[in-house]
């Protein structure tokens, strides 16, 4: 039986960007904040009339494109988004799989997680994948948060930004994927909410979140690396989910190890579930042979592993 792991991904990132700075002042924020706590310096935004199934739509075509898989190959495919098209039903999942025309025995699913959906979801898809002898699968991750974002918000309006992840599953991987630290903090999930009482908008306690992170994620990933029988200094990098500078920082900083742990997202946002895998995509040379990666947030949740690059 074929060991599932990452082969390929493909992103896409709108090309309109929002400049924070003017937003910053319009809501009085000063330069400090923006600069060494939020951290963004543009905030990508899809098109009004795109919804969450075009954005992943557009880096599966990337990946059609550049020939690492063929349509007729998928026999798998997970959507990650707490953000579906339309009402959300059918799932985001069917409506992307009808316009890539993928085979009909594809199994097609969404899962309803945000910050740690690419983790979780790549230990779903893995399981899924090696328990049914799949081949091939697309784990597709996007919550443009722009459709729940109060502009009037300084909490939350110069923080998110739009993007979508399609990330190719094989038995033939370019990144191995090890065991995997899992959690959640339920009881706390209403710091980091969207809810009627809200007129549907996002609501986010930043300061809870932030002590969330602090105490929640350095024991994961250390937890993680015990797990895969290794240690800190045996990793070349830890992709975080880019919550804010303040909280990639903070980890860093809590875990000795800041050089290791950078802030990517300061050109198009925190981009949710697809936060990791841009970075994966865009920000780990060939050099880097063993990665950390950590999702936390909404749940409040939280996913680590080890990816080891293959030796192939």
């Amino acid at each position: 039986m074929a060991v599932i792991g990452i082969k390929a991904i493909s992103v896409e990132i709108p090309e309109t960007r929002v400049q924070t700075a003017p937003m910053a002042e319009r809501l009085q924020i000063d330069d400090t904040t923006l600069n060494d706590r939020i951290g963004v310096k543009r905030i990508a935004r899809k098109d009004p009339g795109q919804d969450t199934s075009d954005l992943c739509i557009a880096a599966a075509h990337k990946l059609f494109a550049g020939g690492a898989v063929r349509p007729d190959d998928v026999d798998c495919l997970i959507v990650v988004t707490q953000n579906p098209d339309g009402y959300g039903l059918p799932q985001t999942s069917s409506i992307i799989h009808g316009r890539l025309r993928l085979s009909e025995n594809c199994a097609a699913f969404d899962i309803g997680l945000g910050c740690s959906g690419f983790v979780y979801g790549l230990a779903v898809a893995k399981a899924f994948m090696e328990a049914q002898g799949l081949r091939c699968g697309l784990l597709c991750t996007a919550d443009p948060y722009s459709k729940i974002i109060d502009e009037n918000d300084r909490r939350t309006a110069l923080l998110f930004g739009d993007a979508a992840a399609v990330t190719l599953l094989t038995g033939d991987p370019v990144w191995h994927i090890g065991r995997f630290d899992m959690g959640t903090s339920g009881s706390r999930g209403d710091v980091l909410e969207v809810s009627r009482h809200r007129n549907g908008k996002l609501y986010m306690d930043g300061r809870a979140v932030l002590a969330f992170c602090k105490d929640r994620v350095p024991h994961s990933i250390l937890r993680a690396l015990q797990l895969n029988g290794t240690t800190l200094d045996a990793i070349d990098r830890i992709v975080l989910h880019q919550g804010s500078r303040v909280v990639i920082d903070s980890i860093g900083e809590a875990l000795g190890a800041p050089e290791k742990c950078m802030f990517y997202a300061a050109d198009y946002g925190n981009t949710v579930s697809s936060s990791i895998p841009v970075i994966l995509q865009q920000n780990v040379p060939s050099s880097d042979q063993r990665l950390l990666i950590s999702g936390f947030g909404v749940g409040l949740s939280w996913a680590s592993t080890v990816l080891t690059r293959s030796a192939a």
